[in-house]
This record gives C-alpha cells, sequence and structure tokens, in this order.
C-alpha cells in the first residue's frame, strides 16, 4: 500500500498527473480510510493502481490518446481483441503519416541549412522562410 505521492513515484509521474488521470476516470480514486488523525485518513494505492498507471504511460508512449487509452481499459474487461487490433492499426496510421510529415520537415530544414551554408550575404534563408510562412499563414 502506498499514498499518492508513492504511486506518483512508482509510475515516474506527478502527483498532479494522478489527479488527472482521476478526474479523466482512468484510474480510481481510493476511499478514505475510517481512523481518526490525519494519517488515519490517507488514501492508499495498491500494486493493482502501479500496474494499471504503468500501462497509462507505456500506451501513451505508443502513441495512444487517452481517450483511446480509456477504451483499452474498457476492452480489457470485456477481452475484445478486434477492437484492441483496431485501435492499434489506427494508431499505426496515424503514425505513419506524423512520420511523413516529421521526415518532410527534415528534409526542408536542411535544404534550408545548406542554403543557409553556402550564402554569405543577405537575410538567411533559415529565417527568411519562417518569416514567410508566418506572413502566408496571417
Amino acid at each position: 500500500m502506498r499514498t499518492i505521492a508513492g504511486l506518483a513515484r512508482d509510475g515516474g509521474v506527478g502527483v498532479e498527473t494522478i489527479r488527472f488521470y482521476q478526474r479523466r476516470g482512468l484510474l480510481d480514486t481510493p476511499e478514505r480510510p475510517a481512523g481518526d488523525g490525519a494519517a488515519g485518513r490517507i488514501r492508499r494505492y495498491t500494486l493493482s493502481d502501479v500496474r494499471r498507471l504503468r500501462f497509462i504511460r507505456s500506451a501513451q508512449a505508443a502513441g495512444f490518446t487517452l481517450e483511446q487509452i480509456a477504451e483499452l481499459l474498457q476492452l480489457d474487461a470485456s477481452d475484445d481483441r478486434t477492437r484492441v487490433r483496431a485501435l492499434a492499426r489506427e494508431r499505426i496510421v496515424w503514425l505513419d503519416s506524423k512520420i511523413a510529415e516529421l521526415g518532410a520537415a527534415r528534409a526542408a530544414l536542411e535544404r534550408l541549412a545548406s542554403q543557409c551554408e553556402a550564402s554569405e550575404g543577405g537575410p538567411c534563408p533559415i529565417i527568411a522562410a519562417f518569416e514567410e510562412g508566418h506572413d502566408q499563414a496571417r
């Protein structure tokens, strides 16, 4: 049994992250035990809470949104592997798209860095490109 601070430490997050997950319904908020004094009324978290927190963090690292993580947690109870696979495939498509975007951004920045290196005077191509992009966004 651990306090919220212990749960946060074991899960590698801050206490406010725990509270945020609780508000989102991803983590349960344990009842305060009956007892005298403040020490007797401290909520206690179990190893199961640590596992659930680590699951949430791992799923986030894999690119799942909090809404999808909530669905995954519900699906775990129902054993609906078809939907779990569908969610994973959706994230793969999204990640592939994001990787392509980042690759294009990297290539553009590489081009600009080469142009900047090759030019001796005038405005820096990198700065100019960002200013042009800002003007176009207006």
